[in-house]
């Protein structure tokens, strides 16, 4: 991608601008960002997804002031008619299940993969929406049918109302007020407070969202890889104490204990690139309700192109893809990398391919990851 070069998407801002003046730090409205665009998923399509088990999706009621959360998958009797207002559907990581979406989340990708998380559509009556509430990501949310009225505000008073199966803010302060059309888009930075309303009913909105993990959420993740491999190493020494004396005071840890603990924990994170590793893994990882085809063994590599569900990353000495991280140096790693950036090589980039590399490509066709392509 050329990170100097305009996008209507972003108003006419280079990637390079946007992230300088706008993320993560003041929203940006953008009218036009998708010029005539067109919802490649539609309501029958959007509902048909809700009602699969794979796919994670809620429906948001309100009614006579009271809100309602439900979980899916949603049977189409089982949620309200197209002439009841207040209520929305939202259906995460349609990216996932659709190769359109999948190629709208593609144009954002002037922020790393790493943070880039996933499409959710959400469809209201209506009237509908969500309530005030504030994201703790940033989030690009294009209009796409219909006409949604978004308030906002830099919220200071965090506090929630009580007894709402809903974050929603018990008082709301916006400062501006938007209606976005078909192609209209608005991003806002972390934790920026909005509230967005359907107005006259079919309104299908796509937020664009982006991970953001937690410290503990890290440090979870990379510590039970770290468990992982040691429990991979087969036998490792158990604790001893021969010379251990008779405790005066039982409850109190031994010393060795604690010793014995933190030379497990610096072996552990010794390892060569074990931290480098373990994130890479973390980032990659599918999410639960992610499967693969397996693809039929053997098929000549004319071209290579990763599935949509394929996560695909690298640093300075590996690659990771879904989960699993490779070694990767010189021509290879170069090759590698242009596939993570690019989601694609041609048969002249597999023609500079070692065996082993071409080998790897050919496991993970196999694999579903990625599939052979002609040009």
């Amino acid at each position: 991608m050329d990170i100097e070069h305009p996008l209507p998407l972003l108003g006419g801002l280079t990637p390079s601008q946007f992230m300088r003046r706008h993320w993560q730090k003041k929203p940006l409205l953008v009218r036009q960002a998708v010029p005539l665009f067109a919802p490649p998923v539609l309501r029958a399509e959007l509902v048909a997804l809700a009602a699969q088990e794979g796919v994670e999706s809620r429906l948001v009621q309100r009614a006579k002031g009271a809100w309602k959360l439900r979980h899916g998958p949603f049977g189409r009797r089982s949620l309200p008619s197209l002439q009841q207002p207040e209520w929305t559907l939202l259906v995460q990581g349609v990216d996932l299940h659709n190769a359109q979406v999948h190629d709208l989340l593609q144009q954002f990708r002037f922020v790393p993969d790493a943070r880039l998380d996933d499409v959710m559509i959400s469809y209201a009556s209506d009237n509908g929406g969500v309530g005030p509430h504030f994201d703790s990501y940033d989030v690009f949310l294009l209009q796409a049918h219909g006409r949604r009225r978004w308030r906002i505000g830099r919220q200071k008073d965090l506090s929630l109302q009580d007894g709402v199966p809903l974050k929603v803010l018990a008082r709301f302060e916006p400062e501006e007020e938007f209606v976005l059309e078909p192609g209209d888009m608005l991003y806002l930075p972390p934790r920026y407070a909005h509230d967005g309303v359907a107005e006259g009913g079919d309104c299908m909105t796509y937020s664009i969202g982006f991970r953001a993990p937690s410290r503990a959420e890290l440090a979870h993740e990379i510590m039970a890889r770290f468990a992982e491999e040691a429990a991979d190493e087969g036998a490792t020494p158990l604790y001893a104490d021969p010379r251990q004396p008779a405790a005066e005071s039982p409850a109190a840890i031994p010393a060795g204990l604690h010793d014995f603990a933190r030379a497990a924990l610096e072996r552990a994170l010794a390892q060569p690139h074990a931290m480098d590793r373990a994130l890479g893994e973390y980032l990659t990882e599918p999410k639960a309700s992610v499967w693969f085809e397996p693809g039929d063994a053997g098929v000549m590599l004319e071209g290579v192109r990763l599935d949509r569900r394929s996560r695909m990353m690298y640093d300075a000495k590996h690659v990771f893809i879904n989960g699993e991280s490779y070694l990767a140096g010189g021509r290879d790693a170069t090759l590698m990398r242009r596939l993570a950036n690019e989601r694609q090589l041609t048969a002249r980039d597999l023609a500079r391919a070692s065996d082993d590399a071409l080998e790897l490509l050919s496991d993970w066709c196999d694999q579903g990851w990625a599939h052979s392509w002609s040009q």
